[in-house]
């Protein structure tokens, strides 16, 4: 009789690991860019420069 293994593949540790990273450096950032408004506005018109010269 084959045992019954519980615990999950190591593929899906590793994409659970991935999201839970990327969702922590989001909120940092996020964080990070409420704390420094002039950087946000400064990052929005590089965004805003680049797409007027396309």
């Amino acid at each position: 009789m084959k045992t019954y293994n519980n615990k999950p593949a190591t593929s899906k540790l590793v994409a659970r690991f991935d999201n839970e990273l990327k969702s922590l450096l989001m909120n940092d950032l996020n964080a990070f860019l409420n704390k420094n408004p002039f950087l946000k506005s400064k990052r929005q018109a590089m965004v805003q420069s680049t797409l007027s010269v396309a």
